[in-house]
């Protein structure tokens, strides 16, 4: 019986990972797209959780800091295998876009193509994306005069105050108006379920989350050990990003590119390269984690970045159901993503903008890349190989 029930698990990981990786390898268009792949495959196709309980679980990941695709493929692998199936999720999904980009890292430097006219045309690329995630978001996340107004202290505080502290300052003061704001708004109700996960591991879960949060700056004061500083700032990155990855693009400018880590043009290639690969846009990380210190920075730092959401996703799913009904906590999460929008503005005006545009025809080949993008729907490996063949072909006029 025992050895049954363990093949019967055995075969639940491996379809698991097979599926998980299937999507890694195709899943192109940002965390909205990939939750349609998740839904088609998971939850039409395959049957493994019904339409309520899916909705519910990208409830809580909208809710969450981190990259919510990412951690809704984790609460599936949760309910379908335990927590080794999150885990075994977790890296199919992941996998294909890590490997991607620290070979196209250990390209970079190995042939010192940092200055190649289709690398600028990856960060035309970068201009278009992070424009069209501006739009979309604002439309959705700022659609009432306070949270404009919220959006808009995020964005001259961020601007003008270029410090990891002011990102939190920000965040910490959004949470507040959000919470002032709309306390008394009333939260849908919805019928509850359960994962298999027990309340004491979640606390667990949460405590080492917020643990590690408080002491690896600590340990990277009292230390000079180059790992902990950057496992620190991938980390700290990865628990405070509201509103999916291409927020995370400011949080990780500001650690790395001021310290001299990585340029500002390596930087904006490696993001415009991000956009070329499948899955989830946390990878990033791999490429930058590769550019410092070879392929083992890379997996480091692609620990680092998605260990925040694991903690969070593993801690949370036992107390969601009643997280989901506080007016409260609703109001705090309105304001967080308010300040979203104004993060991600100030992050399209410096770095992005600023050292991208650079003539009349960056703008033309950027505002082109952009309606393809926005208006044409095109997929996003077209508007990348477009984006490098125009940025070739400006180099060589």
């Amino acid at each position: 019986m025992g050895k049954q029930k363990s093949n019967r698990s055995l075969k639940s990981l491996a379809e698991l990972f097979l599926v998980s990786t299937r999507l890694g390898l195709t899943s192109f268009g940002g965390p909205v797209a990939h939750l349609g792949y998740f839904h088609e495959e998971y939850v039409r196709r395959r049957k493994w959780m019904d339409e309520k309980s899916y909705a519910d679980l990208v409830a809580l990941c909208q809710f969450l800091p981190g990259p919510a695709s990412s951690q809704v493929g984790i609460g599936i692998g949760v309910a379908r295998a335990g927590v080794l199936g999150g885990i075994i999720s977790f890296i199919g999904f992941t996998f294909p876009s890590v490997l991607a980009l620290v070979v196209f890292a250990l390209l970079l430097q190995g042939m010192d193509i940092v200055e190649a006219g289709w690398i600028h045309g990856l960060k035309l690329v970068a201009v278009a994306v992070v424009a069209h995630a501006i739009v979309g978001m604002g439309q959705k996340l700022t659609p009432d005069v306070k949270r404009r107004t919220i959006a808009l202290v995020a964005l001259v505080g961020t601007v003008l105050w270029q410090t990891a502290y002011m990102q939190v300052g920000v965040m910490l003061l959004a949470a507040l108006l959000g919470y002032l704001f709309y306390k008394g708004k009333g939260v849908e109700e919805g019928a509850a379920h359960t994962f298999q996960i027990s309340r004491r591991f979640g606390a667990a879960c949460l405590t080492l989350f917020f643990g590690l949060l408080l002491i690896l700056p600590l340990l990277r004061s009292m230390s000079s050990s180059h790992w902990i500083a950057v496992f620190d700032s991938f980390y700290r990155s990865g628990s405070l990003v509201f509103g999916g990855g291409h927020v995370v693009l400011p949080l990780l400018e500001r650690e790395f590119v001021p310290t001299g880590w990585v340029s500002a043009e390596t930087f904006l290639a490696g993001y415009g390269a991000t956009q070329a690969v499948p899955g989830p846009l946390f990878t990033f990380a791999a490429y930058l984690g590769t550019v410092m210190n070879g392929w083992q920075g890379g997996i480091v730092a692609t620990i680092a970045i998605f260990l925040p959401a694991f903690l969070l996703i593993l801690g949370t799913l036992p107390f969601w159901d009643a997280l989901r009904r506080s007016p409260k906590m609703q109001g705090v999460l309105m304001g967080v993503n308010a300040a979203v929008v104004g993060l991600l503005i100030a992050a399209f005006y410096q770095p992005i903008w600023t050292s991208t545009i650079q003539s009349a025809i960056d703008f033309a080949i950027a505002a082109t890349l952009f309606s393809m993008l926005a208006y044409w729907k095109l997929p996003p490996w077209i508007i990348v190989a477009t984006g490098a063949i125009g940025g070739l072909l400006v180099a060589n006029i």
